[in-house]
Formats: C-alpha cells, structure tokens, sequence
C-alpha cells in the first residue's frame, strides 16, 4: 500500500468520525421544544366524596379552599372596586341591607314576585331578602317567587333563609318543598359522626340551591356553655367545644360543596346566656380567656374551612367589650376579636336587628349607624328599612360615618357576589 493511498485512508476515516459526531451532538443543540413530547400529567384523584366538576373557560375559577387566596381575594376585590366605582352613595347603601320581602315591598304576606317587588327594588336595592316559611307554600310556588325576585334586580340579590334543620327549618319542615328534613344539630354532635354531617351540608347545599336560594344563614357554631340557655339549646351542635368545631368545620364543607353561601352564627358564642335576644338584652359573663377556650373554636372551624359569612347576635359580653353594648355593634367584638384575632376576612353580618335587645334601645338608624361603625358589612331585618337606609345616608353626609366605610363593606360584599358566581366579571 503506497504512503499516499495509507494517508487518504485515514483522512476518509477521520472525516466519518467527524460527522457522526455532528449527527449525535446536532438534534441535541437544535431540540425544539415544540417538537418534543410532552410528558404524561400526572393525574391526582379528588379528595372528599370523588363528586367531578366542570368548569367553562369563560365562567370565574370555581371556589377552592386550598388554593392560596391572594390572587382569588385581588381579582374578585378588583372587579368589585370597579363596580363600586359606578354606583350611586344610595345604591351601596341599599347593598348592605338585607330585608324581609314584606318589609322591602310593604305587602302583609309575600308569596309572588310581581309589580311591588319590582318597584320596591327599584326604589331600595338591597343586597339581599331573607325569606321563612310563611313566603313558601310549596315548591313551585318558591320557585317562581325566588327566580322571579331575582329577575328585577340589577345586582344579583343574595336570596336568603334560616334552614339549620331541627326547629330552625323554614323548608324542610313543609313537605310540599320537596326537600331533606334533618334533626336536631346536637343529635349529629351526640353520634360524632362527622362524615354524617358534610352530607348534611352537602344535601342541604344542593337541595336550597335547585329552589333558587343562594344563602343559608347556617350552621349555628355556638358552644353551649350555660344549661340554662334557651335560645340555642339543641340548636347547637355541641357542649363540648372540641365536638362543636369539628362538627362546625364538616357542615361548612358540606354547605360549600353543595353551592351555597353559609353564616356561622352567632358570634362571639351565645351558648353561655341564659334569656332570648328576640325579647330583651342577653349577656354573657363569660371572659376573653374562656371564650378562647371554649366558643371561638367552633367559629375559627368554620373559617378555616372556608366560610364566607359570620353572623354577629346581639348577646351583650361585657368582658370583652367593658358594657352592655350588643356584640354587633361594639368595634372591639366585630373589629378587633372577629377580625383582629380570629383573621376573618370575609362577611359580617348582623342577626335580625328587628329583636328587642335593639329595638328596646336603638332606633333602626341608630342600629344601622352603630353596626357600620363597629365594621359590620350587612344589616340583616332592620325594624324599619327605610329608616335604616336614611339614618346611614345621613350619617355619612355629616361626617359620622367615612364615606370609606361604606366603600368597604360593598366591596367586600360585591367581592363575595363574585367569587360565588352570583355576578359574572362582563
């Protein structure tokens, strides 16, 4: 073999290695992400009860109490901004009322939705009705008075009733609803079967739901620690406040899951008086201390599982507060205990400022003015609406309430409307 032919060869040679690198290293430089297959998801099975949802691109992100909130709390916080921003000083002050449909159209006995509702929320638009058993006679009859309702409001009521079940059972005590009658709370606290008690919440959710109600003023999250309490009783879940929360903790799953809004009641605990809030002032002797020990448990359940409504009643606490002011209207309950210490950011309403631990010492102006003031978002059956309405409009023309106040309180319950789908972002 000549010197020159050997030379050629191991150019030839070097030149095949040369190429085949290039070959190896080049689809490695040049790899297109487009071009490469994605990865399998990795499929993780739902918690709870297995139930699939369905979400449409265009309809808001359904509720999720595990997702971190902060940019849920800012998107629906800014779309209602924006609509507070469109809205005249009545038409926020009318959202932060919640009324009976006979005390907003002025009829003995509301059982259709016709020509007086229409006018009457025309003229006072309010954020919500609450409705009890003498306004639903069958299921047609509710169904068509609850859709026809919310038809002549331009905000998206919030259509509210009492269903705790037991005694406190506007719908599932008539059978001609069509619905689940439940007992008692406490005879799911005594069995301690919270499993029992999400399907309570998740049957009532769904079942209130296909009436057309979007808001059961439920669960009572009271503790009680008085024997001699009479206007809770059986109502609440449980003596012992371990029980309480985690039975308080399941019905909110429940409710949540079957779509709707829920309220624990009534905060800061009314398990410790002894008289009735419908007829007169009720106290509790009770101290922050053993308050924390005992009646804000079941509360901070709630919360924590996703409650988007607190009811505050009229108990008077004077150790937390220094005097007999009802618990909704005393700052230092609504402001600095509810909010301040237990972290809630949601809403606040009142318990039905139509009893006589305030009408025997406030006029529904005075009622209104001083709940606001203490940070409440919603007056719930103030003894007069219209008085009411008035006494707040004028107590921000004077200066005794912060225009900012009002702004507060309909954002936030704006804000709720949407996270819930009651509004649609446009």
């Amino acid at each position: 073999m000549s010197k020159g032919y050997h030379t050629f060869l191991v150019c030839l040679l070097a030149f095949a290695v040369l190429v085949g690198g290039i070959c190896i290293i080049y689809p490695i430089v040049r790899s297109d992400p487009a071009e490469t297959p994605p990865e399998t998801p990795t499929v993780q099975e739902p918690a709870g009860d297995g139930t699939e949802t369905e979400t449409d691109g265009g309809e808001p992100p359904a509720y999720n109490p595990d997702q971190s909130t902060t940019t849920a709390a800012t998107q629906w916080e800014t779309m209602a901004q924006a609509m507070v921003q469109n809205l005249t000083l009545e038409e926020k002050v009318c959202q932060l009322f919640v009324a009976t449909p006979e005390a907003l159209t002025g009829v003995n006995r509301a059982t259709v939705a016709g020509d007086a509702t229409r006018e009457a929320l025309s003229r006072l638009p309010v954020g919500g009705i609450v409705y009890f058993a003498q306004n639903l006679e069958d299921r047609e009859q509710a169904m068509a008075l609850l859709s026809g309702t919310q038809s002549f409001s331009e905000i998206p009521l919030l259509l509210a009733v009492d269903e705790e079940g037991g005694t406190v059972s506007r719908v599932g005590s008539n059978p001609a609803m069509g619905t689940t009658y439940f007992s008692d709370m406490a005879d799911y606290g005594d069995a301690g079967d919270t499993q029992a008690v999400y399907q309570v919440g998740l049957t009532l959710g769904r079942e209130l739901t296909e009436l057309g109600f979007n808001l059961d003023f439920a669960p009572v999250a009271d503790v009680v620690t008085n024997p001699s309490n009479t206007e809770i009783g059986r109502r609440a879940f449980s003596s012992d406040p371990e029980t309480a929360a985690a039975m308080v903790g399941s019905i909110v799953s429940g409710l949540r899951d079957g779509g709707i809004l829920c309220s624990l009641k009534h905060f800061p605990g009314h398990g410790g008086t002894e008289t009735d809030t419908h007829d007169g002032r009720a106290v509790t002797n009770r101290t922050l201390e053993e308050m924390r020990q005992a009646e804000f448990l079941p509360f901070q359940a709630g919360i924590d599982a996703g409650a988007p409504m607190v009811m505050v009643g009229h108990l008077s606490a004077p150790e937390l507060t220094g005097d007999d002011t009802p618990s909704d209207l005393s700052r230092a309950v609504v402001t600095d205990i509810l909010r301040g210490e237990l972290g809630f950011t949601g809403v606040v309403v009142t318990d039905a400022q139509n009893m006589g631990a305030i009408t025997d010492y406030y006029s529904p102006a005075e009622a209104a003015v001083a709940a606001l003031s203490a940070g409440v978002d919603l007056i719930l059956m103030p003894a007069d609406l219209q008085a009411a309405v008035d006494g707040v409009l004028e107590a921000v023309d004077s200066g005794q309430l912060p225009a900012e106040r009002i702004d507060e309180s309909v954002t936030r319950v704006l804000a709720m409307k949407y996270e819930y789908g009651l509004l649609q972002p446009e």
